[in-house]
């Protein structure tokens, strides 16, 4: 279960929505969420692990050092 609160304006476009196409509110909250939730992640991690390899906490690794590890040199 999730609650959101969203601004009047969002509330009132994706009630709006919901209303014209005769699917929830839920529904499209929903939609929103799975196709935009792998991009979240992959900016946020990106982000923090950018982070530790500014501060030194990691180290970058080149790709072709990735690439030979998984055997998929060229």
């Amino acid at each position: 279960m999730l609650a959101i609160r969203l601004p009047a304006d969002l509330e009132q476009r994706l009630g709006a929505l919901a209303e014209r196409t005769g699917r929830t509110k839920t529904f499209y909250a929903r939609e929103a969420i799975e196709r935009h939730l792998d991009d979240l992640e992959d900016l946020y991690l990106a982000e923090k692990e950018l982070e530790k390899v500014q501060s030194g906490r990691s180290k970058p690794v080149s790709l072709a050092e990735v690439m030979k590890a998984h055997g998929l040199e060229r």
